[in-house]
């Protein structure tokens, strides 16, 4: 794949529930956009920053409510598009994210809140130019995140991943492709690459003047 450069940069998000593999392509992405000489920015969400980190302290100090998460999650995400993701885009860079606002939406939806009203909330989030969705039973997800020797969380049980899948599913946001996450990381790989080659050209495509 050739180095590219697009004005406003590419912003692309990799979805899915726990297990789907979303670090795994994220990295093989990078690494491989990288290689071809492409200037990629590789972030995840939550980030590590002190609303991030609060969140994730939280998993052994104490569990938040519903909206407790969804208030650290929108601070954290604020900061993170302020602070690494507007910039990276401004100088035209790849932005890969592991995990991004659809994952808040998903997660939080499935936990009781309001599915509209957290999209709503992150109103202010760019869209990504390209969603990458990691579509995967939770069997699978829970299976994986035991074998690589993880306790699942408290987000991580059969019912709360389905329902989480069934509202990533459900979502309505433009240049969403899914991917079959049982395949092998290659074949995810590649159809990951096709699926950035296409956008690239659609958004250059846009920038380009008709021809009088």
């Amino acid at each position: 794949m050739a180095s590219f450069s697009i004005p406003g940069g590419l912003l692309i998000a990799i979805e899915g529930i726990d297990g789907a593999g979303k670090t795994t392509l994220a990295q093989a992405i990078r690494d491989r956009l990288a290689a071809d000489g492409t200037v990629v920015t590789l972030s995840k969400e939550p980030t590590n920053g002190p609303w991030g980190t609060r969140l994730r302290e939280s998993a052994s100090t104490g569990r938040l409510t519903p909206d407790e998460e969804l208030d650290l999650l929108v601070r954290d995400r604020r900061e993170h598009v302020a602070n690494l993701i507007q910039p990276a885009l401004a100088r035209g860079e790849v932005v890969i994210l592991d995990r991004y606002f659809p994952s808040n939406v998903a997660y939080q939806g499935a936990a009781g809140l309001d599915i509209d009203e957290v999209m709503a909330r992150n109103a202010f989030a760019p869209r990504p130019d390209l969603l990458l969705l990691l579509d995967l039973d939770p069997v699978v997800g829970l299976e994986r995140i035991r074998r690589r020797g993880d306790r699942p969380n408290h987000f991580e049980t059969d019912d709360n991943l389905s329902r989480c899948r069934r509202i990533f599913q459900a979502m309505s946001l433009d240049h969403t492709v899914q991917i079959d996450a049982t395949a092998s990381a290659e074949a995810v790989l590649t159809q990951a690459l096709d699926a950035i080659a296409s956008t690239t050209t659609r958004k250059a495509a846009a920038r380009t003047p008709f021809a009088h």
